[in-house]
């Protein structure tokens, strides 16, 4: 560790090198990392003010092409959930459209923590409402802690819209630095207004979400009166515009979910137990998509678009992986007979030699075109001993207009890409058959030590 946010550095570092616990060349290590980077910039090179970045003008900083790139950010940022009976995009054509939540108004709540002012702020309501001229608003809730929903008011206008986008989630009173949640419901009475005005609305309804973390909608995936659901994350000052276009399709979403979005019944595993590997002994789920066993709400990179693409790996420029050049590498067995080798004593020209590139076809089946991100994972043919389900190892973005296909190439380092890590924290490399996935189709490749 180079540095803690808090204060336990400042208070106990002094004490625990008198001590001998603590050798000072650790303190040398972090401070020459921490100050090496910042005297490369210049940082330190005579008065901030006189130094490149020392006196940034707003002008500068609000610049349309900075202001392009945020909107640009909050569009392939937010990840679409769900879609049934393709309720989304909207008819530019609606007639009336009520807006109802208590995050659709407030533009603080799209920046999230740690974030300077915007340059502009369109809140959702202000961008739905550019949209369809007769737009209708209802707060739902007193806050986003929704301790009390004026729900007859909230049904009432979701009864005589054509179409009806809840904006709900989470804000800074909720969850923000020093302040965690301790489950992953939605607050307060949020998940009644949403089902009771979904049950009202006479069509499917669109369910906005703002959070930074995962949350517990179980409740809507089944429920075929909440027809589309849109998470935005904090999308930044272009996270209004941003949701109203997707909503009434001038984009193509191709956001996909940077975590696992677990149950409520997941904070019942004790913080204090952060084991990655499941352990059926003692009913211990695991962590993250890598390992973990039980129920999902979504999954780690998950996310739907308004267009079908399809995968095939096209080409492989090597299958087999021989690491038995040098008969000095000596040869460990796992507890299940698969041998294998550990990185460290590969080297760097072995694991060099043996890096490889694939190629991906990728093919838009829909009409729309769109940004899509391609995911390659990779797992073990052998399954046990603390080995991942699986793990992603690189992804990149195609545009792709509607029935267009076009390739892409990844290269990978066997000795990071398919390593893993032991019961001891070591690093190695497991004989036999590994797979590289994308979507539905794999690739098998042989190790060979």
């Amino acid at each position: 560790m180079d540095v803690n946010c808090g204060s336990y550095l400042q208070k106990y570092t002094k004490s625990a090198i008198l001590q001998k616990k603590l050798p000072e060349s650790q303190v040398d290590r972090a401070l020459h990392n921490l100050f090496a980077i910042r005297m490369r910039l210049g940082l330190f090179n005579g008065n901030p003010l006189h130094n490149p970045f020392g006196n940034i003008r707003t002008d500068q900083i609000c610049s349309p092409e900075h202001q392009i790139l945020a909107l640009e950010a909050a569009r392939n940022g937010i990840v679409l959930l769900k879609n049934h009976a393709k309720l989304l995009p909207l008819p530019k054509s609606a007639m009336s459209l009520a807006v109802i939540g208590p995050n659709a108004k407030y533009p603080q709540t799209l920046v999230g923590n740690y974030a300077g002012p915007p340059c502009e702020s369109t809140t959702p309501l202000q961008a739905l409402q550019s949209y369809v001229k007769d737009t209708v608003y209802h707060q739902g809730c007193d806050t986003v802690s929704c301790s009390s929903i004026a729900i007859d008011e909230a049904v009432d206008i979701a009864k005589r819209a054509h179409f009806v986008v809840l904006i709900m989630g989470l804000d800074q009173t909720q969850e923000r630095e020093a302040l965690d949640r301790v489950d992953l419901l939605l607050p307060g009475r949020q998940q009644e207004l949403i089902t009771s005005v979904a049950k009202s609305a006479k069509k499917p309804v669109v369910l906005v979400l703002l959070s930074g973390g995962p949350i517990d909608v179980s409740f809507t995936k089944d429920d075929p009166k909440i027809g589309a659901i849109l998470w935005a994350g904090y999308p930044g000052q272009g996270g209004g515009i941003a949701l109203a276009e997707i909503i009434f399709g001038d984009h193509n979403p191709g956001g996909r979910l940077p975590g696992t979005w677990y149950p409520q019944d997941y904070t019942k595993v004790p913080m204090t137990d952060m084991r990655m590997r499941p352990d059926s002994f003692s009913d211990y789920p695991g962590r993250t998509y890598r390992f973990y066993e039980g129920d999902k709400v979504f999954e780690f990179g998950y996310g739907l678009s308004y267009s079908k693409y399809s995968y095939k790996f096209t080409h492989v420029s090597r299958k087999n992986l021989y690491l038995n050049h040098s008969s000095s590498l000596h040869t460990t067995r796992s507890w299940d007979s698969v041998g294998y080798k550990l990185v460290s004593e590969l080297g760097t020209q072995v694991c060099d030699e043996n890096k490889f590139k694939v190629g991906v076809g990728v093919k838009n089946d829909g009409e729309m075109s769109g940004k899509h991100p391609v995911l390659l994972f990779a797992r073990q043919g052998k399954v046990g001993d603390g080995r991942v389900k699986k793990q992603l190892i690189g992804f990149q973005s195609v545009v792709l207009s509607g029935g267009e296909r076009s390739e892409i190439e990844f290269e990978v380092s066997p000795c990071e890409d398919l390593s893993r890590a032991n019961e001891y924290g070591v690093m190695v490399m497991d004989e036999g058959r590994h797979f590289l996935v994308v979507g539905d189709d794999k690739l098998p490749v042989t190790i060979i030590i």
